[in-house]
């Protein structure tokens, strides 16, 4: 069995977690054969302990089957030292005490990520959790509409940035300097630094969690984050539609490769409630739908799913995340973020808001 045969027969060996195999990631660098005896050596880059033992098992597994050997060494390289990035450099890199850092995101824009964010940090706040609320779409800030900010933060002696507290929650939001009006145009480098500034030159102070309300897809601020913020985990939003869903996969899937925890899906513009009321005597049909029946005081309430429905659901599947729960599509929530008042502060008691509290209550289940 010469080189290029151990090759192919690795090459059917797949990284732990992943389609590829292990040839095109690198990880096969010298095959020795003298004879009977083969030496391989193996350069699997992960510190995870588990994934090199797989990969490693899996490959004598492999070549031992074959019954060409008598004597398989495989030599491993040592990990790569730790970068100073983890959990050290990333609270150094915070200004404040912060127990806890969530994404919340998106693989596409326009599916509402951010109406979730804001109600969500809003809804931590009003369950006793001292929070806070960072809007990172550097290009289209969204924050200082849905929260209903017109003022600057203002600067502490030592030139950090104050955030502004708002519905119980302190917030920050590049829309808060530049001017929500005027466009942004950079390039990765400086959107880069300005991510960084946001955790080092911003006086957070203590915090249970600190929502993260990111632009959508896998650009530049998510890397940055990755690299220096120890992120507790990530909460993927989408809508029911089978586009949305592509791009979640991307979404969730460059969160894992970086090792940062998906808590769950929320499927959000989850259907429309049609309610209303009619007489006793009224015959309430929709085609589609048949008969609406009434309750004992002559009122109707009627799911029409606009986009289709079960998309999230099935997506969390796919990932093995759980499932946080649906939102719908609703003029109130529309209107409360028109208006710079979260759902969450304007009606607390209503069943649109009871959506962004067991929401919280997921997250909070996760976080502990």
């Amino acid at each position: 069995m010469n080189k290029e045969k151990i090759t192919e027969l690795l090459q059917t060996i797949h990284y732990p977690g992943y389609s590829r195999d292990i040839v095109s990631f690198g990880i096969i660098k010298d095959i020795s054969i003298q004879e009977r005896n083969l030496s391989i050596r193996l350069n699997i880059s992960t510190e995870n302990v588990k994934v090199r033992h797989t990969i490693k098992q899996d490959v004598h597994r492999a070549l031992t089957n074959t019954g060409q050997f008598d004597q398989i060494d495989l030599i491993m390289d040592d990990p790569p030292a730790k970068p100073e990035t983890n959990e050290k450099a990333s609270q150094s890199l915070v200004s404040g005490n912060i127990k806890h850092i969530v994404a919340v995101a998106s693989g596409k824009g326009g599916v509402g990520k951010s109406t979730v964010a804001a109600n969500l940090a809003v809804a931590m706040a009003k369950n006793g959790h001292k929070t806070g609320l960072l809007d990172l779409d550097i290009y289209g800030p969204s924050l200082p509409i849905i929260m209903g900010i017109n003022s600057s933060p203002e600067i502490s002696e030592d030139k950090k940035l104050i955030p502004i507290d708002i519905h119980g929650v302190k917030a920050m939001s590049f829309g808060f300097i530049s001017g929500n009006n005027a466009p942004t145009i950079w390039r990765g480098p400086l959107v880069s630094k300005m991510t960084q500034q946001f955790f080092r030159d911003v006086l957070w102070g203590d915090l249970d969690v600190l929502i993260l309300d990111l632009p959508p897809g896998t650009g530049d601020i998510q890397l940055t984050l990755t690299q220096h913020v120890q992120l507790s985990g990530a909460v993927i939003v989408t809508t029911p539609q089978d586009m949305a869903l592509a791009d979640v996969q991307k979404g969730a899937d460059m969160f894992r490769k970086v090792n940062v925890p998906v808590f769950g899906v929320v499927e959000n513009m989850s259907g429309f409630y049609l309610e209303g009321t009619a007489s006793k005597d009224a015959k309430l049909q929709l085609d589609g739908y048949g008969d609406v029946p009434l309750d004992e005081k002559d009122r109707f309430s009627i799911r029409l799913d606009i986009f289709k429905r079960g998309g999230g659901l099935k997506e969390s599947k796919r990932l093995e995340v759980p499932f946080l729960g649906e939102i719908p599509i609703s003029p109130e929530i529309a209107l409360s973020s028109d208006k710079g008042i979260p759902v969450v502060s304007a009606q607390a008691d209503s069943t649109l808001a009871l959506c962004y509290f067991n929401l919280a209550e997921q997250l909070e289940k996760a976080l502990n």
